[in-house]
């Protein structure tokens, strides 16, 4: 009797973990598209950013490397970073 229950306890995990693998592919391209946009929406961003720096009188070469640090949280290695 014990031993039954068990059973119906693993085939219930397996058939949620089915299911959960069955949405993985679409939530995979949402996720996806959400990111290209927050780099898209960064980049431009980035371009204002370093725009207004050098407006200010900061030279380019200063201007590129704080826009690089701006645009640093939008990298994919920051996320990817989260999941370690």
């Amino acid at each position: 009797m014990v031993k039954n229950t068990e059973d119906q306890g693993s085939a219930g995990g397996f058939r949620a973990f089915v299911a959960l693998l069955s949405y993985l592919p679409s939530l995979m391209l949402r996720l996806g598209g959400s990111f290209l946009r927050l780099k898209r929406d960064a980049k431009k961003a980035g371009r204002v950013f370093q725009k207004e720096l050098m407006h200010q009188g900061i030279d380019e070469g200063t201007a590129a490397e704080l826009t690089e640090i701006y645009l640093e949280p939008s990298s994919i290695k920051q996320y990817m970073g989260l999941f370690r």
